[in-house]
């Protein structure tokens, strides 16, 4: 199935190369947004405005929104604002369009957005230009049906159908007071179980769950994930109702936030893809290997005043590896866990003290299980000398009680000075420990060398 799949995908890329635009046109009639955008990435860029011109302009808005950012950002770059504006600013969502000319450069943006015919759009468009990228309101869009709590029954489901021409999907119908404050839902059911209430605010639901426009985006993804909502309502500071951001636009940001958070974690200091620059690769990596070579440097520097003690004991330099695998690993371990206690909203920073102390509780068995059996292996196996068979067990104990301890206080710092505690994972954490586990091998090796 694959491989037909692939042979008709390389059909398409050659009627567009050869511009057969019936066959591409044919091609492209049944074919997913998703699945255009994927095609795209295998034509070049004039072939890709090619193949823009011949789909309807929902259609093109859609794929346009499923590209990659730079290849986003590439075809704009080919097409006119005029063009941009028409094609794909009147036919996308008011938070999809808002991100598309955020792309675009300053001077473009307020030419796309003259070219806008429709005032209320563009004027939404301004509106959540506004709010920071990393807040709710920077997601929010503004499509939703709104009713009064006063509106009489007859009344509502005549100003519910004049906005739901407006809609692709109707989530909920929300429901706000004459000062636009957001008051409760109304769920389709009631509207249709109760057909000559009133007012609406008889019949509403009062309990909703909704997030301020400068709420950050991760504490919106624990509130969808808490509450299990497919739309979230959007208020401003004194309740207002402002937008709403749907589930599959926080799915998009939380697998964006798992991205970044992966790739710090793995010693990359800005997002990258395998289909990025050869100098853009490079810029991303080179930091934490720069940071890692000078942290090899300082072990050497820290072995090198130890040349007496390996002199003595040549056995000491085999475990070595031990000692900073290990540091390194239980360090990963104790900080992973932490920083996505804070990410799912699991741990709170006012529990801290607790999650230390269970971490240290943790570490106290593992350090105890991993040093007896590393003795045992030592004493009854390879059998070096009594002083490397203490200090190395001896010494796995303390690195591994500091690199718990390190793991798991560095995120919580992190988190409490605002800043990503994903950096603590990975190089951060393993360069530290290599170096202070390095500390401890040799001062207690050294130490039982001398006392024994």
């Amino acid at each position: 199935m694959k491989e037909q799949e692939e042979v008709e995908k390389k059909e398409i890329v050659k009627s567009i190369e050869n511009r057969q635009e019936e066959d591409v046109r044919n091609a492209l009639a049944d074919m997913h947004p998703a699945d255009v955008a994927e095609l795209l990435q295998e034509v070049d860029i004039d072939d890709a405005v090619f193949v823009f011109t011949l789909l309807d302009d929902e259609t093109a808005a859609e794929t346009l929104m499923e590209l990659d950012e730079d290849d986003r950002h590439r075809l704009l770059e080919h097409i006119p604002n005029k063009d941009i504006a028409k094609t794909f600013i009147e036919n996308l969502d008011t938070d999809d369009a808002v991100d598309l000319i955020q792309e675009l450069d300053k001077e473009d943006q307020e030419e796309v957005l003259a070219h806008v015919n429709d005032v209320e759009q563009a004027g939404s468009i301004i509106d959540l230009m506004k709010y920071d990228d990393d807040t709710a309101g920077g997601l929010m869009g503004k499509e939703m049906i709104v009713v009064n709590e006063n509106w009489s029954m007859p009344e509502c489901v005549k100003r519910m159908r004049e906005q739901a021409e407006e809609l692709d999907e109707v989530y909920y119908v929300y429901v706000v007071d004459d000062d636009k404050k957001l008051k409760g839902i109304l769920p389709l059911k009631t509207l249709i179980t109760h057909p000559s209430v009133s007012k609406i605010k008889h019949i509403m639901e009062t309990e909703t769950y909704s997030v301020k426009a400068d709420e950050p985006l991760d504490e919106v993804v624990i509130a969808f994930e808490k509450y299990n909502l497919p739309v979230m309502p959007v208020v401003d500071s004194i309740g207002r109702l402002v937008g709403r951001i749907t589930f599959d636009d926080i799915m998009d940001e939380a697998r964006e936030q798992n991205e970044r958070d992966y790739q710090r974690a793995s010693g990359l200091s800005k997002d990258v893809e395998t289909r990025d620059k050869l100098l853009d690769q490079t810029k991303a990596r080179l930091p934490w290997l720069l940071i890692g070579m000078i942290g090899g440097l300082s072990n050497s520097l820290i072995l090198g005043n130890f040349e007496a003690s390996f002199a003595s004991n040549p056995s000491m330099a085999l475990f070595i590896p031990l000692i900073g695998g290990t540091g390194g690993n239980v360090g990963i371990q104790s900080s992973a866990i932490v920083v996505q206690g804070l990410a799912n909203g699991s741990l709170d920073l006012k529990h801290a003290m607790q999650q230390i102390f269970k971490e240290i509780g943790v570490a106290v068995i593992n350090a105890c299980i991993i040093s007896l059996l590393v003795f045992a292996y030592n004493f009854f196996l390879f059998k070096p000398d009594i002083q490397t068979t203490v200090s190395v067990s001896v010494s796995l104990f303390a690195v591994v009680m500091f690199a718990a301890i390190f793991g798991t206080f560095v995120p919580l710092m992190l988190e409490r000075l605002k800043i990503d505690p994903a950096i603590a994972t990975g190089p951060f954490i393993t360069i530290t420990n290599d170096i202070i586990g390095m500390m401890i091998y040799m001062l207690v090796s050294t130490a039982l060398l001398a006392a024994l």
